[in-house]
Order: C-alpha cells, then sequence, then structure tokens
C-alpha cells in the first residue's frame, strides 16, 4: 500500500489531485482509480504541467 500526498495547489473543497511514490496519481473524488506512472514518464508530466498557464 502507498501514501498517497494531496497537492500542495489543492483547495480545501475536495478537488484535488494525489500523488503517491512510485505508483501515479489519481483524483481524491475516485481513489479507487489511478493514474500508474513510472519515473520515466513522470519527469515529462510535470515539465508539461509547469509549462502551462494557471487556470482561472
Amino acid at each position: 500500500m502507498t501514501r498517497w500526498r494531496k497537492s500542495s495547489y489543492s483547495a480545501n473543497d475536495g478537488n484535488c489531485v494525489e500523488v503517491g511514490r512510485g505508483v501515479g496519481v489519481r483524483d481524491s473524488k475516485a481513489p479507487s482509480v489511478e493514474l500508474p506512472l513510472t519515473a520515466h514518464q513522470w519527469a515529462p508530466l510535470l515539465q508539461l504541467v509547469r509549462t502551462q498557464p494557471a487556470a482561472k
């Protein structure tokens, strides 16, 4: 079992993304569904997210 961590950018209204070390990402509202990611896949995803403008 992995320990999931809520994104520091998540709001307190329940809309958040959680990250599991070595496992992937999931939506806190649907924790049984995970997007598995390897370290090799994680790096380009982070790069893409960091270059996107913030949603309003």
